[in-house]
């Protein structure tokens, strides 16, 4: 077999295969070429999700009309100007963008530099590149692309449906506009707005909370931490929610290199990694960070898309989003996120289309609107009333106030309020200086054990209390030697046992703080929990991790009487407790209710 050259065109098409695998691709480029050049307005316009009509239009500082021949060609930059691929300091970099567009489909690009005194423009069709034209157009750059993958046929039907492709495209503008709150942006379908986001003003961290705000809505902004580190030259800056708003996907996890939007399992894998205490394993956190180090300490140049970085240092990179993250969220204290109380009143609020609101009206009681079966038969029992009628009993003298009602004063003291009473064994009842708290009990508790189990491991080890008779655990030959394999580490946490012959071990001590716990249980689910676990986690961090079982069998029961003094003594201890406001499992602890939101329900605002 004789080796030869490919055509040019050919290999522009082979390039265009790595580069742009579907119209969000392409936006990505021309938009990344836009901010290079310094825009501050960025408008995107689109016909069919792209496939028609991709045009980005621009006013950063434009090219003539040698440079606009220039950029067409293949290895043409001006972003590297020292050669010195470990010196990338812009969003794009490769040199292949423009000529691999153009090898796949009709590119038209019109460009005037702030200097020049007319516009020019060039075309490139199936990679056949045209002459440099004189043209009309303001300081900037317009690039139009037209039936794309109109040359390599087989690539269209490899392309998803129009809507998918669309998101796709919204997806991608989002995670620039992030990263950028200086620049206007504006997506357009058939002249249809799809995005739109004003310049944000002010400095760096407020500009990119209020754009994060438009992006990710307003919900994310309210439950939004700010996160500010820094490290041997690296510094990690941006958002992060509280636990108890996550999601049940990855989706709205967006990550920053030195400006560029990327999806790196690295930086996924840390942001999981600080989050691991505070949510079960099939929520996921919501964060928005930008890390920024020297372009020599990280790769940007390992992927065609250029959606993965490798880093010099990896370990100091994880280190510092996993300390940052846990700092931040540490320093919120037991705050819950405002969507907890939001989802509490959402539920309790009648249902479109059901048992509507009602629509009080003077000398009538509250009646809800007719409906079909049980609806119709209630609204017979509401009756109107008198002007001046009274219910029974009303009339009678009002009761003396409780003993235990606090003052106004009193109540400001304590965020979480105090503790007026109990209800079904497992939900503590607090009164706030403006509304009501309402606490399950077994999960705050949960999490108060955990912490305190894991600050006694990070000083001293977990204190132990032996067993007056060593109880012996039968468990399946795979489960034991399990058991068996970390009891070195799992005596750090107070637990020790031993081997009982084949599939069973003898239980000795049991950490001090869980009191009397059900053995058998807890070292069933602590084999479970370290099959789950595996290998893939940091021995701190599986200790962690095994924590979290043990304070759940040994913290407060749900249906557990408590008095007055046990109520309070809770509440005051999660005021004082860093997380108090999730439990292990990212659950909230507590859902507060403010007076105003009260007073809604029944009709009072």
């Amino acid at each position: 077999m004789t080796i030869r050259l490919l055509p040019t065109t050919l290999v522009n098409r082979i390039a265009a295969g790595e580069v742009i695998e579907r119209p969000a691709a392409v936006v990505k480029e021309l938009v990344e070429n836009a901010l290079d050049a310094g825009a501050r307005r960025v408008e995107i316009a689109v016909e069919e999700a792209g496939r028609a009509l991709i045009a980005v239009t621009d006013d950063g500082v434009g090219m003539t009309a040698e440079e606009l021949a220039l950029a067409v060609q293949r290895h043409a930059t001006s972003k590297l100007p020292d050669d010195d691929l470990t010196h990338i300091r812009s969003l794009g970099f490769r040199g292949e963008a423009l000529p691999s567009i153009g090898a796949v489909s009709r590119l038209r690009l019109v460009s005037r530099s702030a200097a020049g005194e007319t516009a020019w423009a060039i075309a490139v069709e199936g990679g056949v590149v045209g002459t440099a034209e004189p043209a009309a157009h303001p300081p900037g750059t317009r690039v139009e692309v037209r039936d794309l993958f109109y040359a390599t046929p087989a690539r269209m039907k490899f392309l998803k449906s129009e809507r998918a492709e669309r998101n796709q495209i919204a997806d991608t503008v989002r995670r620039l506009a992030m990263s950028h709150p200086e620049v206007a942006f504006a997506l357009t379908e058939a002249g249809r707005t799809i995005l739109r986001f004003a310049a944000e003003p002010g400095d760096l961290l407020d500009a990119r909370l209020a754009r994060l705000g438009a992006v990710m809505g307003r919900a994310f902004s309210e439950n939004a931490l700010a996160v500010d580190a820094e490290r041997d030259g690296i510094r990690l800056t941006g958002h992060v929610a509280l636990p108890t708003y996550n999601r049940g996907t990855a989706q709205q996890q967006y990550l920053f290199v030195n400006g560029r939007p990327v999806r790196d399992r690295l930086l996924l894998g840390a942001l999981r990694g600080a989050y691991q205490d505070f949510l079960a394993r099939d929520r996921h956190p919501v964060a928005a960070l930008f890390l920024e180090l020297a372009p020599e300490e990280v790769d940007v140049n390992v992927h065609p898309t250029k959606a993965e970085v490798r880093f010099r240092d990896a370990g100091q990179v994880r280190g510092l989003i996993v300390g940052a993250i846990k700092h931040t969220l540490a320093e919120a204290g037991h705050r819950a996120s405002t969507t907890v109380a939001a989802q509490a009143l959402g539920s309790l609020r009648p249902e479109q289309g059901g048992a509507a609101a009602a629509t009080p009206g003077p000398g009538y009681a509250y009646r809800p609107q007719s409906g079909t079966g049980v609806l119709r038969e209630a609204a017979a029992f509401y009756q109107p009333l008198d002007r001046d009628g009274v219910l029974p009993g009303l009339d009678a003298p009002s009761a003396p106030p409780a003993a235990a009602e606090s003052s106004g004063s009193d109540l400001a003291d304590y965020p979480l309020g105090v503790a007026r009473g109990q209800l079904h064994g497992t939900y503590i009842v607090a009164q706030t200086g403006d509304g009501i708290v309402i606490v399950d009990q077994h999960a705050a508790h949960e999490r108060l054990v955990y912490e305190r189990m894991k600050a006694q491991l990070g000083e001293r080890g977990v204190q132990r209390q032996g067993l007056l008779i060593p109880e012996v655990v039968e468990l399946e030959p795979e489960a034991a030697e399990r058991l068996l394999a970390r009891a070195e580490e799992l005596a750090e946490l107070g637990l020790v046992f031993e081997g009982f012959g084949e599939g069973a071990v003898v239980v000795r001590e049991v950490p001090a703080m869980l009191g009397e716990i059900d053995v058998q249980g807890l070292l069933r689910d602590l084999a479970d929990e370290l099959a789950e676990l595996g290998e893939t986690l940091a021995i701190k961090e599986r200790l962690e991790a095994v924590c979290s079982s043990m304070a759940c069998h040994g913290s407060v029961r749900a249906g557990r009487r408590l008095n007055q003094a046990e109520m309070d003594s809770l509440l005051r201890e999660m005021e004082a407790t860093p997380h108090s406001g999730q439990c292990n499992h990212g659950r909230p602890t507590y859902v507060e209710l403010k007076l105003a939101d009260i007073e809604r329900l029944f009709g009072r605002r």
